[in-house]
């Protein structure tokens, strides 16, 4: 069995628990570019004490590259949870990640999310670079 036999995927218009990667379609070489990655988007993903998205990652997979690049990794620790017991928290981590990158190649932004409930989750975005 392998890791990626287990991440799932589809469309985040209908799928609450895919990763959305937003930013422009295309970039300056050198220059930031502003991204935007999120869960539940389209349809809000339950944060709970029970059920939330425990954290996000980002990857860059440049054009013609054997290599896959880590871009930053976010972990969302607050879904409720209290002395009180579950869900009486003052406070909750929304699974929302923003965040800039400076890009030299075109190449796939890739988004990885994990529900603590549902597992493993990936979306990806196509950015082309230019000079």
């Amino acid at each position: 069995m392998k890791l990626g036999e287990k991440v799932q995927s589809g469309d985040w218009k209908q799928e609450k628990h895919l990763p959305v990667i937003e930013c422009a379609d295309a970039a300056k070489a050198g220059e930031k570019l502003a991204v935007t990655v999120s869960v539940g988007k389209q349809i809000a993903h339950p944060n709970t004490t029970e059920h939330h998205i425990r954290w996000i990652q980002l990857f860059f997979q440049p054009e013609g590259d054997k290599f896959t690049y880590q871009m930053g990794q976010w972990e969302f620790s607050a879904h409720g949870e209290s002395a009180q017991g579950a869900n009486q928290g003052p406070a909750y981590s929304e699974p929302t990640v923003m965040t800039s990158l400076t890009l030299k190649k075109s190449g796939t932004l890739l988004a990885l999310g994990f529900c603590n409930v549902h597992g493993l989750w990936e979306s990806a975005k196509e950015v082309k670079v230019g000079g």
